[in-house]
């Protein structure tokens, strides 16, 4: 088993929240050994202190690099793209220019471009996080893909249970392939349970614009507008745009679903009580088990690594107790997808 896969199947790691913004300078070697490595992090938009998809990786990032007994301040150097994401493949070709190695772009945005960009620094090892690089024919470029359909689906089993107004909504950051996988798992799993659910859908930003993800006070006007048309429960991916959801929620008196961080842990003490769950992408562990086997020398470029509820990097929170008393149930259908019993869908 590798570092990555053995990762995957531990507990939950402390997520850092800082919303710092500050980079390193520093150069690097080719890394791959005790003291002289050095990675580069290409944000997705909104950078770190999204509370969510961002500050996950970093967190892993540094774990790794702590692991290998570097310093986070000097060995990590980490860059955020402009408002319209123009800048991304610039972003990368900095990192890897500067000698950081390994290079780990965050998020799907970066996949029009990164296969380019790894041909071209055929020394340096890059990593992308939710786009699969296994068809690009790029031998030093790992795909770290996730099965957010699976998580989202027990999402969707934990709203409708707890729903008592059989009412729950979806607010989806940016209108693309990767973000219906969640509101298509999130709504078959809520039908599983209430198939006369009645389920709201509403995305921040349409396809190409990542503004979505960095919206708070679209998140909020969004949650608002559902609470208000009667449900009780909604769930976000939407990465920093989930803060106006968990404030819509707590001016509502109803429940939210948070996404990728257990979200419980960074919210205050007021959006604590509203965050009933939150579905775990463990981002955190992939980028660490992928730093890690590099480090070691055990790296297999040119493919994807899988995350799911089998090996866990797909999960629920447990975090405030709200579903302690639905645990059964959930774990009942998380056994099924597993068992393949039950095949979640990728498209509403």
């Amino acid at each position: 088993m590798t570092k990555a896969a053995a990762l995957l199947l531990a507990g939950s790691l402390a997520l850092a929240a800082c919303a710092s913004d500050d980079e390193s300078s520093s150069g690097g070697t080719s890394g791959g050994g005790e003291g002289d490595l050095k990675v580069g992090v290409a944000y997705d938009t909104g950078g770190r202190g999204d509370k969510s998809f961002n500050d996950s990786a970093i967190a892993g990032v540094e774990a790794a690099v702590k692991e290998a007994g570097g310093d986070v301040t000097e060995d990590i150097q980490e860059l955020s793209p402009n408002a319209d994401g123009s800048d991304r493949a610039e972003l990368l070709t900095q990192l890897a220019e500067n000698g950081f190695n390994p290079v780990i772009a965050v998020g799907f945005a970066y996949g029009d471009i990164i296969g380019d960009i790894a041909a071209e620094y055929p020394d340096t090892q890059f990593a992308i996080v939710d786009t699969s690089v296994s068809e690009m024919g790029v031998d030093n470029l790992t795909g770290l893909v996730f099965a957010e359909e699976e998580g989202s689906f027990l999402a969707g089993v934990a709203a409708a249970s707890k729903s008592a107004t059989n009412h729950v909504g979806f607010v989806g950051g940016q209108e693309s392939p990767l973000i219906a996988k969640f509101q298509a798992g999130f709504e078959a799993g809520a039908q599983a349970v209430k198939p006369d659910i009645t389920i709201d859908v509403k995305y921040l930003s349409p396809a190409g614009d990542p503004s979505g993800f960095g919206d708070p006070e679209g998140g909020k006007v969004a949650a608002q507008g559902m609470y208000q048309a009667g449900a009780d429960i909604v769930f976000h991916a939407a990465g920093g745009s989930g803060e106006g959801v968990f404030e819509a929620a707590v001016e509502a008196g109803q429940r939210a679903i948070g996404v990728d961080s257990d979200q419980y842990l960074s919210a205050s003490a007021e959006q604590q009580a509203v965050i009933m769950t939150s579905m775990l992408k463990r981002v955190d562990n992939a980028v660490q088990g992928y730093i890690e086997d590099f480090a070691a020398g055990d790296l297999e470029g040119g493919s994807d690594i899988l995350n799911n509820l089998e090996t866990g990097g797909i999960a629920l929170s447990t975090s405030g107790g709200f579903i302690d008393d639905i645990q059964g149930v959930i774990e009942d259908y998380r056994q099924q997808i597993i068992d393949g019993d039950i095949e979640v869908p990728t498209t509403p």
